[in-house]
């Protein structure tokens, strides 16, 4: 992990770019303890803190960079969590990736049509990236753990919720997830759904123009997660409403102190 730049934010949490081989990345932590930390936790500004992976979508960081940087600066400078982000394969800055910049191109089609998008297509578009990715998110994770202000344990939330459903199931490091419904879920990912048991904490947006509801619901259904909560709100892919992040904050202090 190479770190390229670094920046003191005005609300206590230090930014830093950072590169992971060709991946770059985005690092947040606090710089003080948070008055709303417990006091019962053993960990502050001083020692290793808690982190929380955030997978963007597969748009670019910089694209993403407001609201990935809003939901890290709360974490960090409410809770004292550290927080994470990596470009995805085929985004951003990173090389493009024909095979999915033809499927993405395909999805566009299909949509404007208005017929539904079929399973073969889901699978192009959703399986590489997933196969690409979870191994980044965990050579990811690897460096950052072994930075001395990083101690975990650790949560993840994003983005693609097919990458989260995989991470869920095969890094026993990550102890609770928040997931954005939506993403098209390849038939495949059900399987892997009961696998998952882990605490989550699901968002859904009812009124989700590019999402199956139906789906979304089947997939909520399918975890195997002994404590799993979904939020369902009224409103279109980007209206989830702000108090939703201080909700999410609270499901991953239960859970990373």
């Amino acid at each position: 992990m190479n770190f390229t730049s670094e920046q003191r934010l005005d609300d206590g949490v230090l930014e830093r770019e950072f590169t992971l081989g060709e991946i770059p990345g985005i690092l947040w932590t606090p710089t003080s303890v948070p008055a709303s930390a417990s006091a019962s936790t053993s960990t502050s500004a001083s020692g290793p803190v808690p982190l929380i992976l955030i997978s963007p979508p597969p748009l670019g960081l910089r694209k993403m960079y407001p609201r990935l940087a809003g939901r890290a600066r709360y974490y960090a400078a409410k809770y004292g969590f550290a927080a994470a982000t990596i470009e995805l394969p085929g985004a951003g800055d990173r090389p493009r990736w024909d095979a999915v910049e033809q499927a993405r191109a395909d999805l566009r089609r299909v949509m404007e049509t208005g017929a539904p998008v079929g399973d073969e297509l889901i699978d192009a578009l959703i399986l590489p990236l997933v196969e690409r990715s979870v191994p980044e998110w965990q050579a990811a994770l690897d460096a950052l753990l072994s930075l001395p202000e990083i101690g975990g344990p650790v949560g993840y939330e994003g983005g693609v919720i097919s990458i989260g459903v995989r991470l869920a199931v095969v890094e026993p490091r990550i102890v609770a997830a928040g997931f954005f419904a939506g993403s098209l879920v390849p038939a495949a990912m059900y399987e892997e759904a009961s696998r998952v048991t882990i605490p989550l904490h699901v968002l859904l947006q009812w009124d989700d123009e590019g999402n199956d509801r139906q789906a979304s619901l089947d997939l909520f259904d399918a975890f195997g997660s002994k404590e799993k909560t979904l939020h369902a709100n009224l409103g279109g892919h980007t209206g989830v409403p702000q108090f939703e992040l201080e909700t999410g904050a609270r499901f991953f202090a239960r859970h990373l102190k």
